[in-house]
């Protein structure tokens, strides 16, 4: 038992449960108990904003362009600045939300976002606004690295277990429906209001964390490591850079080859940092479960396989097909609804199915979804890769949080949601890139889009595969040297 955080609860006058002390969570007086779920609304306002702002872009591109005056290639990094960031980012805002405590770094991470996204929706270049959308996604980084171990600490037994699959939902509903904001808004207010409606939400979720959720902090943080966060950052940009330089020139030059080289260089100097810091981000000795690589992995492979291609697919909607924005958005919405379904009708019974199945099929239904995709003479060609896509998401997205857990000690709670969420975003921004390359070494617009669907669909078959042979069967990986932070029971 940590005596500090034992004193300072006594000093308090509240001597808290067991598992709080344990936790090092502190609750303070003026912490207004508003029903056990609070906790969960105030990380969900705020991680439903930060993920639909990832895909709330997509369909709004062509209207930024026109008003500001931008290139395709300024568009796709208004797209993946964001992303990035977001990846870049996370692990690093872990480790500091395990030191400073989670509360606090979530209640500045708040107030980050809030306000890039004022200096979004009233960006007047398109330079402005890329550089805007990372700073949005630096505050996004460290909502996202804290959500998950607010939840961690907060709820314990099969309320865990609730929660975060609740939130593991939210996280892919939100994705899906960033497209249909973006439409809606877009058509009747304008594109830059897909940035300002995120104050509001900002200053709800804020009042609400402050009110309902309590302190925590990891008693053994040992500080953020600054060569880990230039290293990573460095290496996944340029990896990227080099594949959206592909698209424009062949596999082989030497610009593509020497940035991606060079970002292969760097991301293997991170890993040997890694292993030798005493303050490293990323734990390496985690690795040594197999599962918590494979879920790794696994959430690369959905945020790829999901949602790589819907920035190309919402140019072929309004550019080739002539819709309105507003329809290009609505077009993705048999996606959300059927999320919305699977997530209120199974979410509940899914909690008890071993997260092999339940992330090996909910890839496999995206996967599915992927090779449905086609191009057509009308928008309803894409209604069964849409809806079946949906199903997918619902499934995967409420697994992988529960599973990232399941596989690290109850400490790395920070670290371990900063890893699952680094890899989402980095799955969704190599996407974007892989995919549009793809799309621009094809001989036509539709055809370079169909491939896109078939290698998305590839993605995430392979993921799948990996998923049901080396996820642990069960819900609580055998390991008795490994806290259990999910359990059936209390």
């Amino acid at each position: 038992m940590n005596v500090e955080n034992r004193h300072n609860a006594a000093g308090n006058g509240d001597e808290g449960t067991g598992a709080q002390i344990l936790s090092g969570e502190r609750k303070c007086p003026e912490e207004i108990d508003m029903g056990k779920w609070s906790p969960l609304l105030a990380v969900c306002l705020g991680g439903f904003i930060l993920l639909v702002d990832v895909t709330i872009v997509t369909v709004a591109l062509p209207d930024m362009a026109g008003d500001l005056k931008a290139s395709l290639t300024g568009m796709q990094w208004v797209v993946d600045a964001y992303a990035l960031a977001l990846a870049a980012i996370v692990l690093a805002s872990g480790a500091l939300a395990d030191q400073i405590g989670r509360k606090r770094t979530y209640l500045g991470s708040l107030v980050v976002f809030g306000a890039a996204s004022l200096a979004c929706g009233v960006a007047p270049t398109i330079e402005v606004l890329v550089v805007a959308r990372a700073v949005q996604g630096i505050g996004g980084a460290a909502m996202m690295a804290t959500t998950m171990a607010i939840l961690n600490v907060v709820y314990h037994g099969r309320d865990r277990g609730i929660a975060l699959g609740i939130w593991g939902v939210v996280a892919g509903v939100a994705s899906a429906l960033g497209p249909v904001f973006g439409g809606v808004l877009t058509e009747f207010a304008g594109w830059r209001w897909i940035f300002l409606i995120n104050i509001p939400v900002v200053v709800l979720a804020t009042w609400l964390t402050a009110k309902v959720v309590t302190e925590s902090t990891n008693p053994h943080a040992k500080g953020v490591d600054i060569p880990g966060v230039i290293t990573f950052t460095a290496g996944v940009a340029a990896v990227t850079y080099g594949l959206m330089e592909a698209g424009q020139n062949d596999w082989g030059s030497a610009k593509v080859l020497g940035w991606l080289g060079a970002g292969l260089v760097i991301l293997v100097a991170f890993v040997v940092l890694q292993a030798r810091s005493a303050k490293a981000m990323l734990d390496l000795e985690l690795f040594r479960q197999p599962s918590f690589p494979v879920i790794l992995l696994a959430a690369m492979a959905f945020s790829f396989a999901a949602f790589g291609y819907l920035p190309f697919m919402s140019v072929w909607l309004q550019e080739r097909l002539g819709l309105r924005v507003l329809t290009a958005g609505l077009v993705m919405l048999p996606m959300s609804l059927s999320s919305f379904v699977i997530a209120g009708t199974l979410s509940r019974r899914l909690h008890s199915v071993p997260f092999r199945y339940t992330i090996g099929i909910g890839l496999g239904i995206v996967s599915v979804g992927a090779f449905l995709m086609t191009t057509g003479a009308s928008w309803t060609v894409t209604l069964p890769g849409m809806i079946a896509t949906g199903v997918g998401v619902a499934v995967t997205a409420q697994a992988l949080p529960g599973a990232i857990m399941a596989t690290v000690p109850h400490h790395r709670a920070g670290m371990a949601s900063g890893a699952l969420n680094t890899c989402r975003q980095l799955g969704f921004a190599l996407g974007v890139a892989v995919l549009g390359t793809v799309l621009s070494h094809a001989t036509t617009f539709e055809n370079g889009l169909e491939s896109s669907y078939v290698v998305a669909g590839i993605v995430g078959t392979i993921a799948a595969v990996l998923a049901l042979v080396f996820i642990s069967a069960r819900n609580a990986v055998g390991n008795k040297k490994i806290e259990q932070p999910v359990q059936a029971k209390t």
